[in-house]
This record gives C-alpha cells, sequence and structure tokens, in this order.
C-alpha cells in the first residue's frame, strides 16, 4: 500500500499506480484461493483477511479523494460502514466471537470496489479509453458502496442474532 500510495500521489505514475493496486487485489484473491483448496484456515486468517481488505479500501479512498477524483462525502459513506462493523466486534467478542464468517454479498461489495477504483483512477486520465474507465468505474464505486451497506446491515442483523442465541462468555482472570 505505501508504493501505491506514493504512485498515487505523485500524479505522474496513475497507470503504475493501478498496476500496483491490481496486483495487491490478485495476491489477495490468490490467497484466498490456495487457502481453501489446501484447507487452510484460522482464526487469525479470519480476522486479518477482511482488515487488509479494509486498509486496502481506505488507503485507496483517501489517496483517490486527496488527488479530488472521488468527493469526500464517498469515504465518509464507506469509512462510516466500517466504523459501524467495529462497534460490532465487543458485542461479538461478549460471546466468545472474535468476527463474523464472511457472506457473499460482502465479498461481491469488496470485488465491486477493488474493481471500481482502478477504474475511476484511469477515468480521472486523459487517455483515449479515460472516459470508459470512468463510465464503468462509478458503476462498480455506485454497485459496491450499496452492496458495501447492504452486507453491514446482514451483519448487524447476524450480530442480533449471535446475542440473542448466545449466553455471556466469562473471562477468566490470570490472577
Amino acid at each position: 500500500m505505501p508504493l501505491f500510495l506514493w504512485l498515487l500521489l505523485d500524479r505522474q505514475y496513475d497507470v503504475w499506480a493501478v498496476i500496483v493496486l491490481a496486483f495487491g487485489g490478485f495476491t489477495d484473491w490468490l490467497d484466498g484461493v490456495l487457502a481453501r483448496s489446501w484447507h487452510q484456515r484460522s482464526k487469525l486468517g479470519q480476522v486479518l483477511d477482511p482488515a487488509a481488505d479494509r486498509l486496502y479500501i481506505l488507503s485507496t479512498l483517501i489517496g483517490l479523494a486527496i488527488r479530488e477524483i472521488i468527493p469526500w462525502w464517498l469515504v465518509i459513506l464507506l469509512v462510516s460502514r466500517d466504523v459501524l462493523m467495529g462497534c460490532l466486534l465487543p458485542l461479538l467478542r461478549s460471546r466468545g466471537f472474535l468476527s463474523l464468517p464472511v457472506h457473499f454479498l460482502g465479498k461481491a461489495a469488496t470485488f465491486a470496489l477493488l474493481y471500481a477504483f482502478p477504474l475511476v483512477l484511469l477515468g480521472a486520465g486523459d487517455h483515449a479509453w479515460a472516459g470508459g474507465a470512468q463510465v464503468v468505474g462509478w458503476a462498480f464505486a455506485s454497485w459496491g458502496a450499496g452492496l458495501y451497506w447492504w452486507a453491514g446491515l446482514l451483519y448487524v442483523r447476524q450480530t442480533y442474532e449471535v446475542l440473542q442465541q448466545f449466553p455471556r462468555v466469562r473471562h477468566v482472570s490470570s490472577t
């Protein structure tokens, strides 16, 4: 992410920034595919993978907003959903959960956003294909933001169900 942000904020390396962003997205996807195919799952991975996705999206949002490629209200809209999700964590932990299982809608939202931002960045350029990239990028961004919030509301409902179904976990003191 630091390399991507440096390329993005320098303003003359947009294509390289997109390549780095795409490579990061590809390696994240490949990591998930390999983990599933080799049946490699861990509680740490279940926490770190979504956290890495959030960091990826947040740094991209901030860089694009600083460049005035996307409006700050979009940053606030997407970050506020993540803040809401963060507020659910103490409630889940009170029932012994570290996180909720990721569902398809959340994956679809992240997928749409990960495609949106490189296209929106390319759409801000003066290349012959910039107009098409901008239209497709903003379509992905709109769908991604909507799906992101829809998935967030589903997680709120799942948290409510966990709170109803599972008793509070008592923490054992080590002293």
